[in-house]
């Protein structure tokens, strides 16, 4: 029972993994720059929720829409202010830039909510823990991964089944060859960032409705999505769901089994080991570049 339960509570936490991956996904997808910035984007947008339904009195179901479009405001004006001036420079430069605005992020963070922990109210969402006999489904888990595979399914269809999705995957293979068809790219980008960041919000939300918001410490949860997708494939929305599970079964198989230290280095572990067997994960497309 005990493996069943490990199993049950990483399939859960892994929702939340692969959210944050899908947020990172959604950028390459479209630009093929990787964002560093995730973690403060998805912590910002968080703190706000929290401060519409603490500070201003409004009901979750309000606050959580409204953070989502603070999130596709704020992504809009970092791809536009702190990206597009960036448009001709090399990948590495506006990879860089992404680690830039996560910093100016976390500067704004400490300046207007301090080092403190802040949290949302308890019983936010409604029903309690689920028992299956002797397994129990925390219902904030059960949120969160409902949400991750509603949002996994939209994301996909958008990509693959839209006309604007279409334009994305373009412009992320060739700047030169979109702009041919007629494509603003910049608009794309500006969409990929609102888009991303939205996401990126939800992941964050549950967070800290489980664990609570920490200036220091949440953006830092964004960096074991990294071992998802890139065992997933950078380029996958699907590689980014069953990367977010699979790290998260690994990791608290690891912990129960083995020790809860070891269960924080497990992702990085899978993301050493994929790196060198598979570099482009299990459905990234491998890329053979001759010299």
């Amino acid at each position: 029972m005990r493996f069943l339960q490990y199993l049950l509570t990483g399939l859960l936490t892994g929702g939340i993994y692969g959210l944050i991956g899908l947020a990172i996904v959604i950028i390459y997808k479209s630009t093929k720059v990787f964002n560093f910035a995730v973690g403060a984007l998805m912590t910002f947008c968080a703190l706000i929720c929290v401060g519409l339904v603490v500070r201003i009195g409004l009901p979750f179901w309000a606050a959580l829409p409204a953070s989502l479009g603070f999130a596709c405001v704020l992504g809009f004006l970092t791809e536009r202010l702190g990206m597009r001036p960036l448009l001709a420079q090399p990948i590495l430069t506006l990879i860089m830039a992404t680690l830039a605005i996560e910093s100016i992020l976390y500067g704004m963070m400490v300046i207007i909510w301090e080092g403190y922990t802040i949290s949302f109210p308890h019983g936010l969402l409604p029903g309690k823990t689920i028992f299956i006999g002797p397994l129990f489904i925390p219902h904030e888990f059960l949120y969160a991964f409902v949400v991750a595979v509603i949002a996994f399914v939209a994301v996909g269809l958008f990509f693959f089944k839209t006309h604007t999705g279409l334009k994305m995957r373009v412009t992320a293979e060739s700047h030169e060859v979109a702009m041919a068809l007629g494509i603003n790219i910049t608009r794309i980008f500006s969409m990929s960032w609102m888009l991303a960041a939205a996401v990126g919000a939800l992941a964050g939300v549950f967070i800290g409705n489980r664990l609570g918001l920490q200036v220091a410490i949440t953006p830092s949860l964004a960096f074991k999505a990294l071992p998802a997708i890139i065992f997933g494939g950078l380029d996958s929305v699907a590689g980014a769901i069953i990367g977010g599970f699979t790290v998260g079964i690994v990791e608290k198989l690891a912990g129960g089994y083995i020790d809860p230290n070891v269960a924080e280095i497990t992702p990085y572990i899978i993301l050493l080991l994929v790196l060198i067997v598979r570099p482009q994960g299990l459905f990234g497309e491998e890329r053979i570049e001759r010299i």
